[in-house]
């Protein structure tokens, strides 16, 4: 299963993706995280649906300098095939 994730607000800069990826790794959730031109930061994790909903909760409100104030999620009954939790540039 996967989770698809886009956070708004002060996501960019602030240690997001690599705040995000230390989570990922320690619950093994696969996938990416990356900044998207419109200052927003997309994240598409693949786990069961259980880790999935945990890993969701950590990582909503983002890292202590963050200010997240918006974001749109979907799961998705799909695999990509990842074998590892990415930073995407």
């Amino acid at each position: 299963m996967q989770l698809h994730i886009i956070f708004a607000g002060r996501v960019q800069g602030v240690g997001f993706r690599k705040f995000v990826k230390k989570v990922a790794n320690q619950m093994n959730v696969r996938g990416f995280v990356r900044n998207l031109p419109d200052g927003t930061v997309e994240v598409l994790a693949e786990a069961d649906e259980e880790t999935l909903k945990n890993f969701f909760q950590a990582i909503e409100n983002g890292p202590p300098l963050a200010s997240v104030n918006g974001i749109r999620y979907e799961f998705l009954e799909k695999e990509g095939g990842f074998d590892e939790f990415k930073i995407e540039y």
